[in-house]
């Protein structure tokens, strides 16, 4: 047997009677995702209780039926593990909800090799990771700009990373930002229905796009405070696009203030976010809410404003 492997006995369940060999590997495994399973049974480690092996996944069981699984240990992901600090908001054996600063980069990629979130989690969960997909990895089922702070959750194992990447999915994740915009925005609640897209002017932007290239994005905004020049509003997401609140409130003429990209910072903003070093979008993920793919517990986290935000809000108090 091969180092590291791990023989698992699957009984069929008696309402799997019937199902596809995967769907019903499935329902007696529930720590491995569908297509995790088809991958095992395609890579020829699944066999029936006499030793037959079991190579179709659409293979009909019958109720009560036992087959083997042989599980390789997780291959080794490429990203380094660092030793970089995290702030978090709670954690189980199924997933974690991290308070993201600003500044930290989600994953790796061009430009950003290394010290990022993923490289944190690496390091934190250690021998946690079970494998998601059959790599030790944490599953990134949702994003946070660099530069945007706030809540994120990730998931350890397979049946985590399925459960939370069909609840996003369905756009039932309660995700609400808090975001410091240029002006009063009139009227002071509605919302934003307009699909996104990669700019085709500036592949660096998002844009709303009616040319059938967009994805359907919606946002729905409301006043929270009133400030010099400038408003403290809350974006409810119902979707979750890249840029999507930047996007979709500079195009109602309330670009977040600090924006690089979709704003254009007001003359009488322009020295106090000098004076204070102030030098990003203003948004902030303030709450997250799903549901536990493995409990069915509904989780809700809140996560306070941070200091640099704090004191923007209040050189900008009325």
């Amino acid at each position: 047997m091969d180092a590291g492997v791990s023989t698992l006995r699957a009984i069929v369940p008696a309402e799997a009677g019937g199902w596809r060999l995967d769907k019903a590997l499935a329902a007696a495994l529930p720590e491995f995702s569908r297509e995790r399973l088809k991958g095992l049974i395609a890579d020829g480690r699944v066999r029936r209780a006499d030793g037959a092996p079991a190579n179709d996944p659409a293979t009909k069981v019958a109720p009560g039926s036992a087959y083997d699984v042989s599980v390789p240990p997780p291959v080794a992901l490429e990203n380094e593990a660092q030793d970089i600090p995290l702030d978090i908001a709670y954690e189980d054996e199924h997933l974690i909800v991290v308070d993201k600063p600003a500044g930290l980069v989600v994953h790796p990629a061009a430009g950003n090799l290394d010290g990022t979130l993923v490289n944190a989690l690496l390091h934190h969960c250690g021998g946690s990771l079970s494998g998601i997909g059959g790599v030790a990895r944490p599953g990134i089922v949702h994003r946070i700009d660099k530069d945007t702070s706030g809540l994120m959750v990730a998931a350890k194992t397979d049946l985590a990373h399925e459960g939370l990447a069909r609840q996003f999915a369905a756009h039932s994740i309660d995700r609400r930002y808090r975001a410091i915009v240029a002006g009063l925005p009139h009227p002071t609640s509605g919302t934003v229905d307009g699909p996104i897209a990669r700019s085709a002017t500036n592949r660096k932007k998002m844009a709303i796009v009616g040319d059938g290239r967009g994805k359907r994005a919606v946002t729905h905004y409301r006043l929270i405070q009133a400030l010099k020049s400038a408003a403290l509003v809350e974006c409810r997401l119902e979707t979750g696009r890249t840029h999507q609140v930047r996007v979709h409130m500079a195009s109602i003429g309330h670009a977040l203030i600090g924006d690089p990209v979709y704003g254009r910072t007001r003359p009488e903003h322009r020295s106090l976010l000098n004076r204070l070093n102030f030098a990003r979008q203003a948004l902030h993920a303030a709450h997250l809410g799903f549901i536990h793919p493995y409990s069915g517990a509904h989780l809700a986290f809140d996560s306070m404003i941070p200091a640099d935000m704090q004191a923007l809000l209040i050189e900008l108090a009325l």
